[in-house]
């Protein structure tokens, strides 16, 4: 398994759209190691493959407890098909958007139809921390990030944040 690099804002490919994937094979099964091995190394709990240069609609994600067993999961072109109407606010923060927290305001319920690696469809649904990753992750599959849902003023000053921490990285 490999830690890939993590794609920073402001780079642009993290408004991409991602494109579906035609088939589960074992050199995706691979790339899904790959990428649970960099949530994990981050530390995160959820990482959309676009995260890591790839325009592709696959993410995973493990929402277990520290002290818990880990419980990764893997989804191929996520969709969700439907949600509740009760919202829930968590505070987000992203691996592409290191350091950064808000508080941001979700359906608290979403039921969602993906592929698994066994090359299967299936539907899950879910509701708390779990239904706000998905949400999160199945959100960078369309090119959007979680500060896309606070306020403006509050969105371009991270931006110019890390805009200005991109022109000194880059100059350094």
């Amino acid at each position: 398994m490999t830690i890939r690099p993590l794609i920073i804002l402001p780079d642009p490919i993290l408004r991409q759209v991602s494109k579906p994937l035609e088939r589960v094979d074992d050199q995706l099964r691979a790339f899904a190691d790959d990428m649970l091995e960099t949530m994990y190394d981050a530390p995160g709990i959820g990482l959309a493959a676009i995260q890591v240069g790839e325009p592709i609609r696959m993410l995973v994600l493990d929402v277990s407890k520290d002290e818990d067993a880990k419980a990764p999961q893997v989804f191929v072109n996520p969709e969700i098909v439907a949600t509740g109407d009760a919202t829930n606010v968590h505070e987000e923060g992203c691996l592409s958007i290191p350091d950064y927290y808000a508080e941001v305001q979700r359906p608290a319920e979403v039921t969602v139809r993906y592929v698994g690696l066994d090359g299967e469809s299936h539907e899950m649904q879910a509701d708390g921390l779990l239904a706000t990753c998905l949400q999160h992750e199945i959100d960078h599959l369309n090119g959007v990030l979680f500060i896309d849902h606070i306020s403006r003023l509050k969105r371009e000053m991270v931006v110019r944040r890390f805009k200005k921490l991109a022109r000194e990285k880059a100059t350094a």
